[in-house]
């Protein structure tokens, strides 16, 4: 068997399966008589051992050939497993990857983009923004995590900031600056969600503020709770989405705004959707259109900045003929009108006319909620309340408003305890000694 020749290498270069190291300290010059390159004494400053040649990673150099040895073989390893980072990659700080990569490529709809953005600018880069990527760890989270419990108070809140910071450091991982995202370490952990419930108002409570708020905006009251519509949907209802005819109404827009600019958009999810109206409600309907005759309004459609602009005539506008603001609305009617029901103090002697107490749980969504629970109460599919409400899934409606279904197990055992009744009277009569068999 011939023998194999042993493969020569340079004394200048030790090559591996993928790339090589090569000292920098070594001059070779062409022999002017043979041709060759013969290599010379060594010489030279910096760091002396370059690693080259492994597709797809840059050259890196290094002091020591132990030290050059060990990057080749990470390197070469986790090129081959697509999980090489360069750590020269995740140099780049928090803030500039922000504002230079993460930022611009980011999408979602003109209102959940505000909302990133104030998150990044007022939670996140103030206090992580100068840290280099790479030195983002588990321990430098766990202080952040800590400092967000002192200065924010909502939890949910808390919660939303850590899911922009980790998808931020997720889509730095994407982008191969990051080997892993540094959120999901066992280490650092997230507040729990709390396990809040929906609440409801009595009925009685909601029918107050119907009547007290003024003439023109009680028809909002009455499709929040007669049809279950959100706010931004009311606000954007139009006289051609009422099909009297069928006794539904065709949920195709909703009407946001983004830093004070108003602009129309589709329904919460992109979904348009048709919802039951019931009679009562049909007849506000019209009393109002008679008292209060739609207005064209123009906006633009889809974002604020929007060259496309749409013309629709809307149940609601105030009463300078413009579409109706969620803020200004909040403020200037629905917190006066809660104050009148008796929902909330009134305001403050020498208040400002929007200086009015917080009152989160009695929002116009609250509305939402009554109407949900008085159709489960009463027995409604939550399939089709989920298709009414615009749900996902009926999961997500059980989800929220699951604890307003009080006979929830009750009707499966009175089925039970009817059919095994009955079976037990059969039984009963079959051995009588009175019957036949016996």
């Amino acid at each position: 068997m011939p023998l194999r020749r042993k493969r020569c290498i340079p004394l200048d270069k030790e090559f591996h399966l993928a790339g090589y190291i090569e000292d920098r300290w070594i001059k070779k010059k062409k022999d002017p008589i043979t041709g060759k390159r013969e290599r010379t004494a060594r010489y030279g400053k910096g760091k002396r051992y370059k690693v080259a040649g492994i597709p797809g990673v840059r050259d890196r150099s290094f002091d020591t050939l132990e030290d050059a040895k060990a990057w080749l073989r990470r390197a070469a390893t986790d090129e081959e497993r697509g999980e090489f980072v360069d750590p020269r990659d995740g140099s780049i700080t928090l803030a500039d990857y922000i504002a230079l990569h993460w930022a611009p490529g980011r999408g979602g709809v003109p209102k959940t983009q505000d909302n990133q953005e104030r998150r990044v600018r007022l939670h996140i880069v103030p206090h992580l923004g100068e840290l280099p990527l790479r030195n983002i760890t588990a321990a430098k989270l766990r202080t952040y995590i800590s400092t967000l419990e002192g200065t924010v108070s909502s939890v949910d809140y808390r919660r939303g900031i850590l899911s922009e910071l980790s998808s931020i450091l997720e889509a730095a991982v994407d982008d191969k600056r990051l080997p892993r995202n540094p959120m999901h370490a066992k280490s650092v952990r997230w507040p729990k969600a709390p396990k809040e419930r929906r609440e409801a108002w009595p009925l009685e409570r909601a029918l107050h503020v119907r009547d007290v708020i003024s003439s023109r905006h009680r028809i909002s009251v009455v499709l929040g709770l007669g049809c279950g519509l959100r706010q931004g949907e009311v606000f954007g209802l139009s006289p051609e989405d009422i099909d009297y005819a069928r006794g539904v109404l065709n949920i195709r827009r909703q009407v946001q705004a983004v830093k004070g600019r108003l602009y129309f958009a589709l329904p919460k999810g992109a979904k348009t959707r048709s919802v039951d109206m019931p009679a009562s409600v049909a007849e506000e309907l019209k009393r109002h259109v008679e008292a209060f005759p739609p207005v064209e309004v123009e906006l633009p459609w889809g974002k604020p900045e929007a060259d496309k602009q749409r013309r629709k005539p809307l149940l609601l506008t105030t009463r300078f003929g413009n579409a109706v603001a969620v803020n200004t609305w909040n403020t200037y009617t629905w917190k006066p009108a809660l104050a009148k029901a008796g929902v909330i103090p009134p305001r403050a002697k020498g208040a400002k006319a929007w200086q009015w107490e917080a009152a989160p749980k009695d929002g116009f969504h609250v509305l939402r909620h009554t109407y949900a629970s008085i159709m489960l109460e009463a027995g409604e599919s939550v399939v089709t309340l989920a298709r009414w409400l615009g749900h996902s899934s009926p999961a997500v409606t059980l989800g929220y408003y699951a604890h307003f279904m009080p006979e929830a197990g009750c009707k499966g055992r009175t089925a039970i305890d009817g059919l095994l009744g009955r079976e037990g009277d059969t039984d009963a009569s079959r051995n009588s000694p009175d019957s036949p068999q016996g």
